[in-house]
């Protein structure tokens, strides 16, 4: 039997998580922008896929930095 592999578990992918529709009206008012503002991501994205995440879903990518031990990116899922 083959294993399967699993993509967040791999130390070189970064934490990618789906933002509630709470969290997502919280992010875009602290900000003051619109969904259109933020970065893209392809919803054929393996790291999304594995999220389940539909278009206009917003991702939280945690990323560990060197010089503030954590960065923290958004980015919105888009139908490519």
């Amino acid at each position: 039997m083959k294993k399967k592999f699993k993509l967040d578990k791999h130390s070189l992918i970064p934490k990618h998580s789906k933002l509630s529709n709470t969290q997502k009206e919280k992010l875009l008012e602290n900000y003051n922008i619109s969904i259109k503002e933020l970065p893209r991501i392809a919803k054929t994205d393996p790291a999304v896929i594995s999220l389940n995440a539909k278009p206009g879903d917003i991702i939280k990518i945690t990323r560990k930095s060197e010089t503030a031990s954590e960065a923290i990116f958004y980015r919105v899922v888009i139908d490519v």
